[in-house]
C-alpha cells in the first residue's frame, strides 16, 4: 500500500470504478489526483499531480501505473502552448514536468487532469455516457437528462486543447459536477477522492435511468426474417465451420489470433433491421474504432443459408472490405499519415451466429469483440432517444492514424516468433511432447495439447516393462510432412481435421496425410497459454478449435 493517502484512494476509486463494465470499458479512462509532497531536492512542499499513465486498466491500477507530475510546471505548459495545430508537441513537454523517476508515460488526457482545477478527477467511457455523446442531439438530451450539474463539451480530439476547453466550462459552471464529451465519454471531478467517484457515479447510473425511461422500445428495429439466432448447438456448428476461413480472411496481411462470442446483444444486434445502417457508420469513441476499425464486416446472408454460399459470400465481402478501406485511407492520408497498418478487418459479424474479433493476440482479439459490444451498447442507447450520430469519418482517421498512437506502437516490444500461430500438441502429457509444448509457449505460440496418457501418481510405480506399441503410420513425404495422430484429438473424430488447424491462414492436411488409428482412450484435452499441462480458457481465443461462446 502506498505510503501518501492520495495515492492510496486514488488507487482504490480507479478500482472500484475500472470494477465494473458499466463504468468504463478495459484499459479505458483515466483517473487523478492532486496533493503535495515533499521535494527530495529543496526540502520544501510541492503541489503534484498523480494520474493513471499511458496503457494499463483502472481495475488492475497499481501505483507504478501513475505518472506524478510537478502541478507547478504542468500548468506553465500553457504559457508556451503554441495551439491546436501542434498540440502533439505538448506530450512531450509533460516529460519536464515529471516529479522523480520512475512510474508510468504520461498519457494524453494529462493536461485534463492537471488543467481542471479540481482535486480529483475521473475520466471515463459508459456506455451510458457514450450514448448520450453520439446522439444527434446530444447536448439538449445531457440538459434534459442533467439540468445544469453537468455541462456538454464539443467533440474534440484527446489532447491540450480538450483540457483547456473542460477547464473553461468547469470555470463558467461552477455548479457542475462534471461534463459528458461530445463523441467521447463523461469527465467528473469532486474536492475529495469520495466526491469525485459519487458524481461519477451519479452521472453513469442517471444517464442509465434517463435512456431506459425515454428510450423507445425495439431501437434496432423489428426482427428480420431468418436473421433470428440459431440454436445454440446450431451456432457452435456454424462457427466451428466458419472459424478458420474467416481467420484466415482476417489474416491475409499478417497473422491474427481469433475470438468468438454469442453474447445475447451480439444476436439481438444482428437479428434487428437496422443494423446494416448502424454497423455502417461505424463506432465512435476513439477506444472503440483504435481496437476494432472504424466498422465491421457484416455478412448479409440469413442465418440458414448453406454453408457454401455463406464462404462464397464472405469471401467476396472480405474483398469489398479490402477495397473500401483502402479507399477510406486514401481519402484521409496526408504526405507525413504513417503507412496503412493492414486492410482487414478486426470484427467480423455473422447474424444468427455471433461475432469474431481479431488481434495480435488473445487478450486483443477478446479486447476487441468486448469493445464491439460496447459499441452495440452505445448505438442501443443512442437510437433509443435520438439518432445514433458517431464523429465524422475525417476525425476516425486522424485518431486511428495518429502521430501519438503510432509512436506507441513503435514502443512496443518486437513480438516473439510464433506470435499469433495456433499449434496442436499431441502426447503432451510427458517426454518430448510436453517439452514441445513448453517451447511453443515460450515462443508465444497459442498450444492446445492433449494426451492419452494418464499421470502417474506418487505411490505407482513404473511399469517395468513397455507393452507392444502399436505399429506406426506411414509417415508423408517431408515436404507434406503432417503429424499422423492429430486428427483424433481437437475434434475427437478419427480421420478427419479438428476445426481450423494451426496455420495462420486456416489450412488443411496436405493430400495424402494418412488417419490417426483409432485412440485406444479418450484423449484428456486441455488449451494451454501457459503452461501446457494446465487446462485454461484460451481455448475460446485460439480461433482453430471449436468455439465456445464468452463469459461477457
Amino acid at each position: 500500500m502506498s505510503s501518501h493517502p492520495e495515492i492510496a484512494a486514488l488507487l482504490a476509486r480507479s478500482n472500484r470504478l475500472g470494477a465494473d463494465p458499466r463504468n468504463t470499458n478495459y484499459a479505458g479512462g483515466n483517473t487523478s489526483a492532486k496533493g503535495t509532497a515533499v521535494d527530495p531536492a529543496t526540502g520544501a512542499e510541492v503541489e503534484l499531480l498523480w494520474v493513471k499513465g499511458s496503457g494499463g486498466d483502472l481495475g488492475t491500477l497499481t501505483e507504478p501505473g501513475l505518472a506524478a507530475l510537478r502541478l507547478d510546471r504542468l500548468r506553465a505548459l500553457t504559457g508556451v502552448y503554441p495551439g491546436p495545430e501542434r498540440e502533439d508537441e505538448m506530450v512531450a513537454a509533460f516529460d519536464y514536468c515529471l516529479h522523480g523517476r520512475g512510474g508510468a508515460a504520461p498519457s494524453i488526457d494529462t493536461a485534463m487532469h492537471g488543467l481542471v482545477d479540481a482535486a480529483h478527477i475521473d475520466h471515463l467511457h459508459p456506455d451510458s455516457g457514450i450514448a448520450l455523446a453520439c446522439a444527434a442531439d446530444g447536448e439538449k438530451l445531457t440538459a434534459e437528462c442533467f439540468g445544469d450539474t453537468v455541462a456538454w463539451v464539443p467533440w474534440r480530439r484527446p489532447g491540450f486543447q480538450l483540457g483547456l476547453d473542460i477547464a473553461a466550462v468547469k470555470a463558467a459552471n461552477p455548479q457542475a459536477v462534471g461534463c459528458v464529451l461530445g463523441g467521447h465519454g463523461i469527465t467528473a471531478w469532486g474536492d475529495t477522492s469520495g466526491a469525485a467517484e459519487a458524481n461519477s457515479l451519479h452521472i453513469i447510473r442517471t444517464a442509465e435511468a434517463f435512456l431506459a425511461e425515454r428510450g423507445r422500445p425495439e431501437p434496432f428495429g423489428p426482427l428480420i426474417e431468418g436473421h433470428r439466432p440459431l440454436s445454440e448447438a446450431g451456432r457452435r456448428e456454424r462457427a466451428a465451420a466458419l472459424a478458420p476461413l474467416i481467420r484466415g480472411l482476417a489474416s491475409t496481411d499478417r497473422p491474427q489470433v481469433g475470438h468468438f462470442t454469442d453474447s445475447a446483444p451480439v444476436l439481438d444486434f444482428l437479428a434487428r433491421a437496422e443494423h446494416p445502417r448502424l454497423a455502417a457508420l461505424g463506432t465512435s469513441c476513439p477506444d472503440h474504432f483504435l481496437r476494432t476499425k472504424v466498422r465491421p464486416l457484416v455478412l448479409d446472408l440469413p442465418a440458414t443459408a448453406p454453408l457454401d454460399q455463406v464462404v462464397e459470400r464472405l469471401r467476396t465481402l472480405h474483398t469489398e472490405y479490402r477495397a473500401d478501406y483502402q479507399a477510406y485511407y486514401d481519402r484521409h492520408a496526408t504526405a507525413d499519415s504513417p503507412a496503412i497498418r493492414g486492410a482487414d478487418p478486426a470484427i467480423v459479424l455473422v447474424p444468427g451466429v455471433g461475432m469474431f474479433s481479431f488481434g495480435k493476440d488473445k487478450q486483443t482479439a477478446r479486447v476487441a469483440g468486448e469493445f464491439y459490444l460496447n459499441a452495440i451498447n452505445v448505438m442501443r442507447g443512442a437510437e433509443a432517444v435520438s439518432s445514433y450520430t458517431p464523429i465524422e469519418e475525417s476525425e476516425k482517421f486522424r485518431i486511428e492514424y495518429w502521430a501519438l498512437e503510432e509512436a506507441k506502437l513503435a514502443r512496443m516490444p518486437e513480438p516473439k516468433a510464433l506470435a499469433t500461430r495456433v499449434a496442436l500438441v499431441t502426447g503432451a502429457g510427458s517426454g518430448i511432447g510436453r517439452a514441445i509444448a513448453h517451447r511453443l509457449v515460450a515462443a508465444r505460440a497459442w498450444a492446445g495439447t492433449s494426451s492419452t496418457s494418464r499421470p502417474r501418481t506418487r505411490s505407482s510405480p513404473a511399469p517395468t516393462t513397455s507393452p507392444t506399441p502399436p505399429p506406426r503410420p506411414t509417415r508423408p513425404t517431408r515436404s507434406g510432412c503432417w503429424p499422423p495422430n492429430w486428427a483424433s484429438t481437437a475434434s475427437g473424430s478419427t480421420g478427419s481435421t479438428p476445426t481450423g488447424w494451426s496455420a495462420a491462414r486456416g489450412s488443411s492436411p496436405p493430400a495424402g496425410a494418412p488417419s490417426a488409428p483409432p485412440p485406444t482412450a479418450s484423449p484428456r484435452t486441455s488449451w494451454a497459454s501457459s503452461t501446457p499441462s494446465a487446462p485454461s480458457s484460451s481455448a475460446r481465443c485460439c480461433p482453430n478449435t471449436s468455439p465456445t461462446r464468452s463469459s461477457h
